[in-house]
């Protein structure tokens, strides 16, 4: 570069302004890659003998993601865009950050007795579990396709990593490939619908596309359809919807129990998220296209768990059809988004169903992984007189099937009260046909739920061992935190609702459209 050019460069300096950044506002994705950098250095530094050590600072890290987010929530300042409305900080997002923070938190303290005694890396295993947070906290503020998809993949690909974790056993490692290659076809599918997206209305921004696809004077066209059903098939495969389901339970069986609880809760709920950002502001007028899909998604994802759970022997296994068909009744207000007056309670119903279930299934693996210490099997007929020999595991398990039942005064009665009042609301014939369908399907789930409790409650000790079981420190945190996570929001579900408001979402993205 000639000095003639590069002083008339430094002149003109003073117009040269960078985007203003509120520091504030991305502080909680600022502390976990600063974490996730020393996590990955402490773990050169600690010996061997000191490796429960990183899962300490690993937990240090998270909760100080969580400090911003307190603060954030108790300002006056509303919602902030950043990065020309690409980026949102709002009280959805933040209540759904909390969610991941919260559910990582409680799968550190389920993965450190598991990691040390099998003899499992640890410093790397924390180091891709923090990676993996960090995509689904972006992913709550994702307000474009760009952004979206690559906190998308960031969240995926530590978690295919972290399923074959235990690479010395055959299953792991079969849980880990099927993972990664359905995960890559479907990231595949989904980026082609997005490409279309982008290149009929010219954005990537989802306000901006939102916006074409309402002034199109004939309608959506016929790649922007495709583009819409491809966006939307590429996220159910991340919230196990049927037919992309396959994955599921292979996965969750093989993988570590800790990171089956992680991709149950937390990789399911980002999936939703996602399909909400894009529901709700990308296609608000395109219902006529996922409407439809998505009820039939819901429909057979909800049925095809069920019934599948209801012959399987193996708690694990039994938990992965049972989180399949959960994601079914998640699935189901979406379809009657834009119907009527019932896009607030929709919002309202799935971000009060992520929270609740992430409790509950959390909680209900952590019984699992406490139960198995003892018996080393997965089999349900080992929890047969539970009650007798460990009456707190037990008491714990039957609150959170419970719960998953749908059983006041646990909190999953209100996430599916929420659910069916949001399909009703809607007020259509399809709307009834898929409360109907919702409803059987709830006593099918009952029936296998109740088999387990009956195992606990009625049924003798197998092997006649009624030695109490040892629940280690960290894992009895963890069942503490979402015992009273399932009951409080069972009782209390007023605490979070005031989070999953339609207009907040919208409303920063509607302040800054052109």
């Amino acid at each position: 570069m000639s000095a003639s050019v590069l002083s008339s460069l430094l002149a003109a300096g003073g117009d040269w302004k960078s985007p203003p950044v509120d520091w504030h506002a991305i502080a909680p994705e600022i502390v976990l890659i600063v974490g996730i950098n020393i996590v990955l250095a402490s773990d050169l530094l600690v010996d061997e003998a000191r490796k429960w050590a990183t899962a300490s600072l690993t937990g240090f890290v998270l909760l100080g993601a969580a400090i911003p987010l307190v603060t954030l929530a108790v300002s006056d300042e509303g919602a902030r865009a950043l990065f020309d409305g690409r980026y949102v900080i709002d009280d959805f997002s933040l209540i759904l950050k909390a969610l991941f923070l919260l559910a990582a938190y409680v799968v550190v303290l389920l993965s450190q007795n598991e990691l040390e005694e099998g003899g499992y890396y640890q410093g790397e295993y924390y180091v891709l579990l923090l990676c993996s947070v960090l995509g689904m906290v972006m992913m709550t503020s994702s307000r474009d396709l760009v952004s979206v998809f690559i906190a998308l993949e960031l969240l995926s690909i530590p978690a295919y990593m972290l399923a074959a974790w235990r690479k010395r056993d055959v299953k792991s490692n079969e849980a880990g490939v099927k993972y990664y290659l359905l995960g890559v076809f479907a990231s595949g599918v989904l980026l082609y619908g997005m490409s279309l997206l982008y290149g009929t209305t010219g954005s990537t921004r989802l306000v901006d596309i939102g916006q074409s696809l309402a002034d199109a004077s004939g309608g959506i066209n016929g790649l922007q359809v495709i583009a819409v059903a491809f966006v939307v098939a590429g996220f159910a495969f991340k919230v196990s919807a049927v037919p992309f389901h396959t994955w599921a339970p292979d996965t969750y069986e093989g993988a570590p129990t800790p990171v089956t609880a992680f991709l149950s809760v937390s990789s399911k709920a980002a999936g939703f998220v996602a399909l909400l950002l894009v529901i709700f502001i990308a296609f608000p007028t395109a219902d006529g296209v996922y409407g439809p899909l998505i009820w039939v998604m819901a429909a057979l994802t909800m049925t095809i768990g069920n019934l599948v759970a209801l012959r399987q022997t193996n708690i694990v296994r039994m938990l992965a059809y049972s989180s399949v068909s959960q994601g079914g009744f998640i699935l189901m207000p979406l379809a009657f988004a834009n119907s009527g007056d019932a896009g607030e309670s929709v919002m309202k119903a799935v971000v009060v169903y992520l929270l609740i279930y992430g409790f509950t299934n959390l909680g209900a693996f952590a019984v699992v992984i406490a139960v198995a210490r003892k018996t080393r099997s997965g089999e349900i007929s080992s929890y047969g007189g539970l009650i007798g020999y460990a009456p707190g595991l037990a008491v714990a398990m039957t609150i959170f099937l419970a719960s998953l039942t749908g059983i006041p005064p646990m909190g999953g009665w209100i996430a599916k009260f929420n659910a069916f009042r949001a399909v009703i609301d809607a007020d259509t014939g399809s709307a009834y046909a898929m409360a109907a369908i919702a409803a059987v399907n709830t006593a099918i789930a009952a029936a296998y739920y109740l088999r387990v409790m009956r195992q606990i409650w009625m049924a003798p000790v197998p092997d006649g061992d009624t030695t109490p079981i040892r629940t280690p420190a960290p894992v009895g945190a963890a069942l503490a935190i979402c015992g009273i996570g399932t009951l409080l929001l069972g009782v209390l579900p007023g605490l979070v609702m005031r989070f999953a408001d339609l207009d907040d979402l919208t409303g920063a993205l509607a302040a800054i459209t052109p």
